[in-house]
């Protein structure tokens, strides 16, 4: 068979593979099935019907069942309900149509009611049984002979039996597919969780092997470096005792050499302290003098850079332990990110603010702030959009700030640039 002749065949599958589609052919199967079969035994001339006209429309009234459980899932349950008791009402006008006590109609009140107790529970299956077994007590009322009550109540008796029956076994089928389908989704968040945390581990050993090389590397290199460095220095100083015309452009070019090994000295220490992250020491500091010694600092800078280094203080800032050294370094990173993002004339702006919990460090700018793209990976290690970047700085302020038993924030300013604040808490945690 071909993948062609296939398909009607999945499509029927597919759309048999809810469960209140399943029920809908199976009542339908069961009900059509029943009273075909039923037809099978002759009827007395006075009692005779159009079986075959019976069955027909009995079919076409259960596919539009179908239909409508398809068409609207939701209203399946309204739906069900609507056509048991209609069914229940079919099964009563062909036992009055037929001789009603006489009749073998009553038997198709066993699959129904069975089927409908499967599907909505022992209570429902209970009901049905106790008005199947009154629709033939009012069927043999309205239809002499008068058979009394002892027929209809053992009808009830054994319709209902199976029924509850059903609906326990139902009831408990569902309550275990219920508990599966937690158990599977909890397995899905665990084997998520599991294959998150493998990456991640790989992550972090691909992160500790780039650390000790990086480590080796930079012990490696801090010996040329400074030997380069001293023969700078003297080149430099024979270089400016000439006055010659081609001694002086070597004394650029002697200077440029200079600039390059210090950028690249300041790489490597940037890695060193990455690599041998310091335990921090704890002292009773003030935080106020730190951020103004720091501004202090950094003016000279900003200043032949045509930018502006503005300090706000709140005077409400307590004494508190810190490690001075990490917290100044973890300050200074951000105050070296934001005078790369001015241009001439702009702003920096270093503040503190105490708020009664915990005391925070704010270095603010008004450049052009951090794309939606950069933002989220602002703090991984070794990311950098600057050309000659480590990606360390700000990986390092944030493990400052948590050593501290704070933490680091960002956001855009609404104006224009961005603000960094490391926030401390003022009672420190033990563990930290």
């Amino acid at each position: 068979m071909t993948s062609t002749e296939r398909k009607p065949w999945h499509a029927i599958f597919r759309l048999l593979e809810r469960d209140e589609r399943v029920f809908a052919v199976l009542l339908a199967v069961v009900m059509v099935g029943g009273l075909a079969t039923l037809g099978l035994v002759p009827l007395g001339p006075r009692h005779a019907i159009d079986l075959y006209s019976l069955v027909f429309w009995f079919a076409a009234y259960k596919v539009g069942i179908f239909a409508l459980v398809t068409a609207n899932p939701r209203a399946t349950r309204a739906i069900f309900v609507g056509a048991l008791a209609i069914d229940l009402l079919l099964v009563f006008v062909l036992l009055s149509l037929t001789g009603a006590a006489t009749s073998l109609f009553y038997l198709l009140f066993f699959p129904l009611v069975a089927v409908n107790a499967y599907y909505f529970g022992t209570w429902v299956g209970l009901g049905a049984a106790v008005l199947a077994g009154a629709l033939y007590a009012l069927s043999a009322w309205l239809v002499p002979p008068w058979v009394g009550w002892t027929p209809p109540v053992i009808l009830a008796a054994l319709v209902g039996l199976p029924a509850v029956t059903l609906g326990l076994v139902a009831e408990r089928e569902r309550r275990a597919r219920n508990e599966v389908e937690r158990l599977n989704v909890e397995l899905t968040g665990t084997l998520s969780r599991l294959q998150t945390a493998q990456q991640e581990l790989l992550v972090a050993e691909r992160m500790a092997t780039v650390g000790r090389l990086s480590l080796k590397v930079a012990h490696e290199v801090r010996n040329p470096i400074s030997a380069i460095e001293l023969n700078a220095d003297m080149l430099n100083d024979i270089v400016r005792g000439r006055p010659d015309p081609d001694m002086q452009e070597a004394a650029g070019l002697v200077t440029a050499i200079r600039d390059q090994v210090n950028a690249l000295d300041a790489l490597t220490e940037e890695y060193l302290a990455f690599a041998r992250f310091p335990r921090p020491n704890f002292e009773e500091e003030s935080v106020n003098q730190l951020v103004g010694e720091l501004a202090d600092f950094v003016r000279p800078v900003a200043t032949r850079q045509g930018l502006t280094v503005r300090v706000a203080i709140d005077p409400n800032v307590p004494v508190m332990e810190i490690d001075r050294g990490l917290l100044r370094q973890a300050a200074l990173n951000l105050v070296k990110n934001g005078l790369e993002a001015l241009s001439s004339g702009g702003e920096l702006t270093i503040a503190s603010h105490f708020d009664g919990d915990s005391v925070e460090i704010s270095v603010s700018d008004t450049g052009g702030g951090i794309p939606d793209a950069v933002g989220p990976r602002l703090f991984e290690q070794f990311f950098t959009t600057k050309p000659q970047g480590t990606g360390l700085g700000l990986s390092i302020t944030r493990q400052i700030a948590e050593e501290h038993g704070g933490e680091i924030r960002w956001s855009n300013r609404p104006s224009r640039g961005a603000i960094f604040t490391i926030r401390l808490p003022i009672k420190r945690a033990v563990n930290v």
